[in-house]
């Protein structure tokens, strides 16, 4: 009877040691103890002195340094990546270890078997373990540095405005930012009023999104890396529906001849013929057509021997404008020069005749004497790849001929043009001279809201009112 009495008393002491072991938080979030049914040394009592268990919880303290982290976080340049790691919380051990500072404890020989279940949450897709990281759904933004405290241990989450379903090939544009304002906003060096001015976004021009830091947005564009505020742009989805508003969706000619059919069908009549590099306005899309503005009116052109994208301005870096002004500044000094030495120092501006009609052109300088030089070849033949401004001549051909009397050197291409010289904001402020870009077509400006160009087959070189359609760019070269 006395022995059963002190064999009790030796199990009873033992399981309140062990019971001590793991905190009642532990234990209710999925700890259980499992007991061999025969031979456990701690369910008989037998095979353990308290002694041997005290020795034993000592060893396994020692023990506890060289144990495996669960969550593994390996770093490459600025990406870290978090894989999980196998470690005995997730499977049947014995004594003589440590599981996230508890030690197990055991009969040497035939131990008692103690499963332990991580009352720790697992780590989601796109979530970092530890700190005070937050599980982000696909598309939301995380906070920055300058919206909440981060401690070194949880490094920031940026992610990018969530992505838009578009089929395959087509352009992704929810990454864009796009300018909404009165003229245009500053981009800063940093995400601060006061950080210095690195360039400008004009109204509708977009960048890129590359990263957000509070109310600020770090943008891409043209030749401009900086932060914008973001009360000034639309980003995400909100750009993308901006964009098929204000985007100028293109098509890019990918062949040396192209030919424009009246409906969407090879066997259709051909409408026009475009060059290689050329631009063309999308008007409609299908799977197999793309329906396009040319000079001939608007026609259908085969996907295979396009590729599509959504035009937008870019910002104008600080440098860039200040190259602009001073190249405006030289530009407008050698033209009143040029004006002060024609004509025996007449006024500058006249009126040339061509083609049976008088036309005037109106300012002066040296746009003014390209638009004089170029209104005397109205009435000659148009001929699609031609360069000969008599015996006929195309769209870019023509403005090219003009230039190269002026010892100017324009490639022979309207898509190609479009990239000369510098932009001109608006047909308000277009001077004559200035290259009006079309889609598939280029003029010159002659002042008073019209233009001269080669026209078509059927009208030969002739004056246009410039709004006649659509104008993609405004580039000037004086």
């Amino acid at each position: 009877m006395k022995k059963s009495i002190l064999k009790a008393t030796s199990v009873a002491a033992a399981t309140a040691l062990i019971l001590s072991c793991f905190p009642a938080e532990i234990v209710s979030a999925g700890t259980s103890l499992v007991f061999p049914a025969a031979g456990g040394a701690l369910a008989t009592g037998n095979g353990n002195s308290l002694q041997d268990i005290r020795a034993s919880v000592a060893r396994n303290a020692a023990m506890q340094s060289a144990i495996t982290n669960h969550d593994k976080i390996t770093k490459s340049g600025d990406s870290e990546t978090v894989a999980k790691v196998e470690t005995p919380s997730s499977k049947a051990v014995n004594e003589g270890t440590v599981i996230d500072g508890v030690a197990v404890v055991g009969s040497a020989s035939e131990g008692a078997t103690i499963e332990i279940t991580s009352a720790e949450a697992p780590v989601g897709e796109g979530t970092m373990n530890g700190g005070d990281d937050t599980a982000l759904a696909e598309g939301s933004e995380a906070k920055s540095s300058s919206d909440t405290a981060q401690s070194a241990e949880s490094p920031s989450i940026d992610v990018k405005p969530e992505a838009g379903e578009v089929e395959e090939g087509e352009e992704d544009l929810s990454d864009q930012v796009i300018a909404v304002v009165d003229g245009y906003v500053n981009v800063r060096s940093e995400p601060d009023e006061d950080s210095e001015i690195v360039g400008k976004l004009y109204n509708h021009s977009a960048g890129t999104w590359l990263d957000k830091q509070g109310d600020w947005y770090k943008i891409e564009s043209g030749n401009v890396v900086g932060f914008v505020k973001g009360e000034y742009v639309k980003t995400g989805q909100a750009a993308v529906k901006l964009a098929a508003e204000v985007g100028q969706r293109l098509a890019t000619v990918h062949t040396t001849t192209l030919k424009i059919r009246e409906e969407a069908s090879a066997e259709s009549i051909v409408l026009g013929l475009v060059a290689n590099e050329d631009q063309l306005s999308v008007i409609e899309e299908t799977d197999e057509w793309i329906k396009v503005n040319i000079e001939e009116g608007d026609g259908w052109v085969s996907r295979e021997y396009v590729s599509l994208s959504t035009w937008f301005p870019k910002a104008e870096s600080k440098a860039e404008e200040e190259a602009r002004l001073k190249k405006e500044e030289q530009e407008r000094r050698r033209a009143n020069a040029a004006a002060a030495r024609s004509a025996g120092g007449k006024k500058s501006g006249g009126k040339s005749s061509g083609g049976g009609g008088t036309y005037s052109v109106s300012g002066g300088g040296m746009g003014s004497s390209v638009a004089n030089y170029a209104l005397q070849f109205v009435g000659n033949p148009y001929v699609y790849g031609g360069t000969s401004l008599t015996n006929g001549t195309d769209c870019s051909g023509f403005t090219m001929g003009v230039y190269r009397n002026f010892g100017v050197s324009l490639p022979h291409s309207s898509g190609a043009q479009r990239a000369c010289g510098y932009g001109v904001g608006s047909l308000a402020e277009a001077q004559p001279g200035d290259l009006i870009c079309y889609s598939g077509h280029v003029a010159l400006y002659i002042g008073g809201g019209q233009i001269v160009h080669a026209s078509t087959a059927k009208t030969g070189i002739k004056v246009s009112n410039a709004g006649y359609r659509n104008i993609l760019a405004i580039r000037r070269i004086f």
